[in-house]
């Protein structure tokens, strides 16, 4: 019986979206723009869309996590976000329970591979 691709993807999606905010909690910890985040996480293999993270970090930085600055000082004004200190202890809260789950699911399915 095979798994049918939207339950498939519904379980990913639901996996991935607290990995977003992780990741950007951490890699903001250096100021960054918003592109340069999507890029950088793509890069390392987070699939996120455009339309999915411009929200999370203006949620983000409404709930305290992140602060952002405007910088003006070009042709196109952008903003760049950074990782405030509430923001960074979530992260190190969230790294190592993220440790520890996978420490335990390597345990559950070590007889798996």
């Amino acid at each position: 019986m095979t798994t049918d691709p939207d339950i498939i993807a519904g379980h990913l999606q639901e996996l991935r979206r607290g990995t977003v905010v992780l990741a950007a909690l951490v890699v903001l910890r250096e100021p960054g723009y918003g592109y340069a985040l999507l890029e950088s996480l793509t890069d390392q293999g987070i699939a996120v869309d455009a339309n999915t993270l411009y929200p999370l970090l203006r949620r983000l930085e409404k709930q305290g996590l992140l602060t952002s600055e405007w910088n003006t000082e070009e042709a196109r004004p952008r903003k760049f976000y950074r990782t405030s200190e509430d923001g960074a202890r979530l992260a190190d809260d969230l790294m190592t329970d993220w440790r520890r789950l996978d420490a335990s699911l390597r345990t559950l399915t070590k007889d798996l591979t």
